[in-house]
């Protein structure tokens, strides 16, 4: 895959962590209408996600109108997954942008591009810096002349990898107040909270990923859960959640 450009700022060494693919949800259909062509994702460095556009409520347009979405800077256009009967997607060569074109027939012209939701898949730098908006992201359709009917942008936030619990590890008995550890990525603020989202501990990942804290308060005895939730730069991501099992007759002070 052609590598993203890197995005602005300094770049900081990520935590390799596995994911899902971050889906974008469209804006209600009144503000769209009002800004134009329009679609927003928050996909986390390296990973891919998907932007949809829509919002056109302009004229009809027939075949041979082209939606193209530019890619911003420290990503690239990866895929054009619209399946849709009439229209054809293509990936730019280098990623640099992505269209669909629309080449259905004359009957399907009034509903060709009104009312309808767009996706294109993005993958962001793996060096990108979680909370920062990358610029340059642009939408845009044109009639099969090549004029501009509408245009507008796209929202793509850079997300933050979910951290991940390697201790305690699940099943086995704990004492009351076991170590508690994963990674995340580096500098980010890391909250492990229980199954009644109890806050349990708190601490920063360190410079390479990694970080542990103790309870405060005693867990109380039998099964429960954790999971871990990293910020930074305002934006968050989850771990998944561990069962536990607490040894001992310890409450909760």
């Amino acid at each position: 895959m052609h590598r993203p450009k890197k995005a602005a700022g300094a770049a900081l060494a990520a935590v390799a962590v596995v994911g899902t693919l971050a889906v974008s949800a469209p804006p209600p259909e009144t503000a769209a209408a009002a800004r134009g062509l329009w679609g927003t994702v928050t996909i986390a460095p390296g990973r891919e996600g998907i932007v949809e556009a829509s919002g056109y409520e302009g004229a009809a347009l027939g075949a041979g109108s082209v939606l193209t979405l530019t890619a911003p800077e420290g990503s690239e256009v990866t895929g054009v997954p619209f399946t849709g009967s009439g229209y054809r997607g293509v990936v730019v060569s280098g990623g640099g942008a992505g269209t669909y074109t629309f080449a259905g027939s004359a009957a399907a012209v009034a509903q060709a591009w009104r009312g309808r939701t767009f996706p294109f898949v993005l993958a962001v730098a793996p060096d990108a810096v979680p909370g920062t908006r990358l610029r340059g992201c642009v939408l845009r359709l044109t009639d099969a002349r090549g004029a501009v009917q509408d245009q507008g942008t796209c929202e793509v936030t850079v997300g933050l990898p979910g951290p991940t619990l390697t201790r305690p590890e699940s099943g086995v008995p704990l004492p009351a107040r076991p170590e508690i550890a994963g990674t995340a990525y580096p500098g980010a603020q890391v909250t492990v909270r229980d199954a009644l989202e109890h806050e349990v501990c708190a601490t920063t990942a360190t410079a390479v990923g990694s970080w542990s804290c103790v309870p405060g308060p005693a867990l109380p005895s039998g099964p429960g859960r954790l999971q871990a939730t990293a910020t930074l730069n305002g934006v968050s991501g989850t771990s998944e959640q561990i069962a536990i099992t607490v040894a001992g007759a310890a409450g909760r002070s």
